[in-house]
């Protein structure tokens, strides 16, 4: 399920570069709250804890509630970033937690 929500994830990051609607853009924001969410929540119970402060910084970068004011350019950035972040670790495997 990882991979589908960073393929997911990824495919709608990178289509912000395209000139969308603003309600694909708020949308966008609704499925990367509940996505990295979900993987944060994920990674806790698998006892990563640099992934899920990872996922959680990200899932409230991209929250809805209290919009954080990036220009259009920075944004383009930061979508592409993650994308390709979340494509990446997809191949990555984890090191196992040493007892």
């Amino acid at each position: 399920m990882n991979i589908v929500i960073k393929i997911s994830l990824a495919v709608l990051f990178l289509l912000c570069l395209l000139d969308m609607p603003y309600g694909y853009f708020q949308f966008v924001r609704f499925a990367g709250l509940i996505g990295f969410g979900i993987l944060a929540y994920q990674a806790h119970q698998q006892g990563r804890q640099t992934e899920m402060i990872i996922y959680g910084g990200l899932a409230l970068l991209f929250q809805p509630f209290f919009k954080i004011t990036f220009g259009r350019q920075l944004w383009n950035i930061i979508d592409v970033v993650v994308g390709i972040g979340l494509l990446i670790s997809i191949f990555i495997k984890p090191k196992e937690s040493q007892p």
